[in-house]
């Protein structure tokens, strides 16, 4: 180890000089920096001597080693950011003596399927509202996906035609199935949660329906449902409205038609102007002007009672719409089963 002085000092500057002028490259940069500055460097070694000294001595060998130090490491920094710089400019000439005539190399990327595209912006809208996502088991009983949502034993829903029935084995004496709606999701967060409660449920739901251009036997849906003391009629109509004009354009013009769900009451369906003719009737809307996109409606007050909620203190409103149904009116697809039949000339087009 160097004895660390005045005239210490000055040689190693001389040094540094000396192999300073022989770099000419990144990597011999790198080990100059290293040789001087590193945990182990030279100037490193002689800043820990400083405590060894005198009080007098070091204060003024200390002044001298902080000078030289701030000066070479300066002198290195400059020299890395020339030689960046030259690299950089012979990169560049390289790059332009390419031959532009030939074809260039083109790289697969993947994207985002245009159903999880609309189903990000779906979830965007909402949470962007203060909704909360919340997912469930796609394997349900009959209890959560239809008792408790007030749909009564001898609806067409339970019936085998509509429904994917397991042969698992029964919990509390109900039926295993694939669930038919996301609906369970919101019976499950209201046992579980107090009001306020505000979410959306999006996820895969199964029906047993044959395929053609407008149904699946396996799609997407999002629920959404709000309860809270005083939820009103015009706080769903709002809600939707925004929702609306976020998917598919502000100018959209949205309609409310009264309907019937066993789960909500008063129901309604909601129909959005025919994004193609605008309203004066086309194929697409079979000349109603009107195109239907979800249902929705106010909380029935038995689905209250069920999870223990008093509807007296209680209200609330809930809405379901299909992902795939969303999409196909806001991309102009009139075929469903595009969406999973993996054709590449389909999915390039988002």
């Amino acid at each position: 180890m160097k004895q660390l002085d005045n005239i210490t000092i000055t040689k190693i500057k001389k040094e540094f000089l000396s192999e300073f002028a022989k770099v000419s490259t990144l990597e011999q940069i790198e080990e100059l920096r290293l040789k001087y500055f590193g945990r182990k460097g030279i100037i490193k070694s002689l800043f820990k001597q400083l405590s060894d000294l005198p009080l007098e001595k070091r204060k003024f060998l200390g002044e001298q080693l902080n000078t030289i130090s701030k000066e070479l490491s300066s002198m290195i920094e400059e020299k890395r950011t020339q030689l960046n710089l030259q690299v950089q400019q012979q990169t560049d000439i390289k790059l332009t003596k390419l031959y532009r005539s030939l074809p260039g190399v083109s790289f697969l990327c993947g994207n985002l399927h245009p159903l999880q595209k609309v189903l990000n912006e779906i979830i965007y809208v909402f949470v962007s509202l203060g909704y909360k996502v919340e997912y469930g088991p796609e394997i349900e009983s009959e209890d959560y996906n239809f008792t408790k949502l007030n749909i009564p034993e001898d609806h067409p829903a339970r019936d085998m035609q509509d429904t994917l029935y397991l042969e698992l084995p029964s919990e509390r004496n109900n039926k295993m199935l694939l669930r038919t709606h996301t609906s369970p999701v919101q019976i499950r967060v209201l046992l579980a949660n107090k009001p306020p409660i505000k979410i959306i449920a999006p996820g895969r739901v199964y029906r047993h329906d044959n395929v053609d251009a407008s149904h699946l036997f396996n799609f997407h849906q999002v629920e959404g449902l709000v309860v809270d003391k005083g939820i009103k009629l015009s706080d769903l109509k709002g809600t939707l409205n925004y929702f609306i004009k976020s998917i598919f354009g502000s100018e959209t013009v949205a309609r409310f038609r009264q309907s019937y769900f066993p789960f909500t009451e008063p129901s309604l369906e909601v129909d959005i102007k025919c994004i193609s003719c605008k309203g004066s009737g086309c194929a697409l809307c079979k000349n109603s002007g009107y195109l239907e996109v979800l249902g929705c409606g106010m909380v029935h007050p038995e689905v209250l009672n069920n999870v223990g909620y008093g509807y007296e203190e209680y209200t609330g409103f809930a809405f379901g719409l299909g992902v795939e149904r969303i999409a196909m009116l806001k991309y102009g697809i009139t075929d469903m089963r595009l969406f999973f039949s993996n054709d590449l000339r389909f999915l390039k087009q988002f």
